[in-house]
């Protein structure tokens, strides 16, 4: 995917309230080793490296375009890496990500294949989006089955797919505890964010949901996608404002 950073940060303080929050969840521990599971342009990785100066903290993230903005200077314990999150190596004291597994398949087994990489008294701290089944989502969805055949069959949430892999807190909570963990906190939370309209929502998702979808399209197959995104949300929204209840499930447990 061809990720647009300047996009993805037009909403960047309604995006960074959970990752605050997140950060906020952390017990301050003697960490050595950090890494930033899907770091994006770095500002939650840098966060990290200024807060617990005696570890050495890493970013992790598959886009070029993301990693170009990252900024490590003057954070002598701070360094970025282009790389996929399935093919982490090496063991952490803390693993954190902020709005990137939900990228990635089968929770469950990925929890399984991260608390692998996790030392003993480790911490894990995870926040994914859990907006999946709002009107800009099945909208989009309903927008990829009219161009199946531009898009080989690809939709993100729908049947060819599968269903979102983002789990409940229940869930994610009794998933820890089969690893072994203590201390879990699992809580999902809504941040309310006004927007302008189906334009609002359009651009909101551009940012995101959006790009694995215009990734496998064409420039001008691209144009009439979006055209016909727009026109299912202006009849969904016809009004001027929006109100956005942005969900997001987050959850942190020690590796006891």
């Amino acid at each position: 995917m061809t990720w647009d950073p300047e996009q993805y940060h037009r909403h960047r303080e309604a995006r960074d309230a959970p990752a605050r929050d997140l950060l906020a969840l952390i017990p301050d521990l003697p960490y050595r080793d950090i890494v930033d599971l899907g770091c994006g342009t770095g500002e939650h990785t840098r966060r990290l490296a200024e807060r617990f100066p005696a570890a050495q903290v890493m970013g992790l993230d598959s886009s070029a375009e993301m990693l170009a903005r990252a900024d490590a200077r003057g954070v002598p314990n701070l360094q970025f890496e282009r790389g996929d999150i399935l093919d982490l190596g090496g063991e952490y004291d803390l693993l954190f990500s902020n709005a990137a597994l939900q990228w990635l398949p089968d929770h469950a087994a990925l929890l399984f294949g991260l608390w692998r990489h996790l030392r003993p008294g480790g911490v894990i701290a995870v926040q994914v989006p859990a907006n999946h089944d709002h009107g800009s989502h099945r909208l989009l969805t309903e927008t990829a089955e009219e161009f199946a055949a531009e898009l080989g069959g690809f939709t993100r949430f729908g049947t060819a797919q599968g269903a979102s892999p983002v789990l409940t807190p229940a869930a994610y909570a009794e998933t820890l505890d089969e690893l072994g963990g203590v201390d879990i906190t699992a809580i999902s939370k809504v941040y309310p964010v006004v927007l302008p309209g189906a334009e609002g929502v359009l651009d909101w998702t551009r940012g995101t949901a959006l790009v694995p979808y215009l990734s496998r399209l064409s420039a001008e197959d691209g144009e009439r996608f979006v055209t016909a995104y727009l026109g299912r949300l202006r009849e969904r929204w016809p009004g001027e404002r929006v109100f956005y209840a942005f969900t997001r499930v987050l959850f942190t447990a020690r590796r006891g």
